[in-house]
């Protein structure tokens, strides 16, 4: 146990201390390879309770540790109250983790704390906003932000929202559910053909030659949004999975990303999957390119967010500061779509979508778009996957969506 501990306090080092992507600390950290999984599951699960094991802590301590320690003690906790491992396995090893680690002095402290750790014993904040955010694992920021939003009882169903999705789309004429059903896997159907939530389902040799490919069911249903036509352009594309899913659709895709090894993402993506029709560049979607003016038939602009909507894979979102992060993304948000807008044909389609649940980042930057720009107008749109309606476009949740939050606006071009 105490190798496994230590390999992720190496990888939560990196995020707490460093500030690193939870998967990039992952891929850069050498584990033991056959406890790579459960110290996947661990780190992922200690930042994903990050604000509930911060709780306990402040609760068992007289003055707050050190980042070094407060790591430790996170994955001790996380292991006890959410792994169910043994508790005075996981106090022995951390404690003599603490000790290898040249942390002596900090042994009996480790062990005091650890032995007094009863998550039955410690109550939660009786405040209401302090007791959703610590039991659910969300800023109270967010928590205030998503009830001003949708109400105390709908913003209490998106974050207590707790379930996992693998969600697999198969493609090059394969039959997702003879392929699922001859090879044994347990799976869910979805409102759309080709996707499935799928256990168990890796990568494999059908995967390296294009016949599966995993992909969010925010992504597919984006993609489902937007009609056929005869150009697209993929204004922030990588990795690349929706400018595959459109490329059916149309004669020519141009897919853009800022970062080279991004762009390269997207080159392999649409190899794999065997599409020849997609051009992928290096471009600031927010900056004027002449090139491009009047060019496109249609654009998706799937545009850099808080991400949000996405914390079951990406529980890191919320070690950030919610209200910075919104901002500076608003300003990025806005200049992309404004910029984007002139490369758009007369009469053609524009699709803006985020991973986002904000009203501030969604309908906010919609109608702040339409007061500057008469020459578009909201289009109708719809979706096989549950969503609500919002003043301009569809808001998705977790709670309704399969576990997706995320939203989309079409938006017309008018002359």
């Amino acid at each position: 146990m105490i190798t496994t501990f230590y390999d992720c306090y190496q990888v939560l080092t990196k995020v707490y201390s460093q500030g690193a992507f939870i998967t990039n600390a992952l891929n850069s950290t050498q584990v033991e390879p056959l406890k790579r999984r459960e110290i996947t599951k661990i780190c992922y699960g200690v930042v994903d309770k990050d604000i509930e094991l911060s709780y306990y802590i402040t609760k068992l301590t007289s003055k707050a540790p050190k980042q070094a320690i407060r790591t430790l003690l996170k994955i001790a906790m996380y292991c006890i109250a959410h792994l169910n491992k043994p508790k005075h396995a996981v106090v022995s090893s951390t404690v003599e983790l603490v000790k290898k680690l040249g942390k002596s002095a900090n042994s009996g402290f480790v062990n005091a704390v650890l032995r007094k750790f009863d998550v039955e014993k410690i109550e939660l904040p009786k405040e209401k906003i302090e007791y959703l955010s610590v039991k659910y694992n969300y800023p109270v920021s967010v928590v205030n932000l998503l009830i001003d939003t949708y109400g105390e009882e709908l913003a209490k169903s998106i974050i207590s929202y707790d379930e996992n999705h693998n969600f697999v789309r198969f493609e090059n004429g394969v039959d997702g559910e003879k392929y699922l059903l001859e090879n044994g896997f347990e799976y869910e159907k979805t409102p759309f053909d080709s996707l499935f939530d799928v256990k168990g389902l890796a990568i494999n040799d059908d995967f390296n030659e294009g016949k599966f490919t995993f992909q969010s069911i925010g992504s597919v249903a984006i993609c489902n949004a937007i009609t056929s036509g005869e150009s697209l352009l993929d204004a922030c594309s990588a990795p690349g999975g929706k400018s595959v899913l459109l490329s059916d659709r149309f004669n020519s895709v141009v897919s853009c990303d800022i970062h080279e090894h991004r762009v390269e993402l997207i080159k392999s993506y649409a190899k794999r999957m065997k599409k020849l029709n997609i051009t992928a560049i290096i471009k600031d979607s927010s900056k004027y390119c002449d090139d491009f003016s009047e060019t496109f038939s249609h654009i998706l602009c799937d545009v850099p967010c808080s991400g949000y909507g996405t914390l079951k894979d990406n529980p890191d979102i919320k070690l950030k500061k919610c209200e910075i992060e919104l901002e500076n993304l608003n300003k990025i948000q806005s200049d992309i779509l404004c910029n984007c807008s002139k490369y758009l044909k007369n009469g053609g389609e524009l699709v803006y979508s985020t991973c986002s649940i904000f009203r501030e980042e969604n309908d906010g930057i919609i109608d702040k778009f339409l007061k500057n720009n008469p020459n578009f107008i909201v289009e109708k749109v719809n979706s096989p996957l549950d969503s609500i309606k919002t003043e301009y476009g569809l808001q998705f949740l977790p709670n309704i969506s399969f576990g997706a939050g995320f939203y989309l606006c079409k938006l017309r071009k008018i002359k």
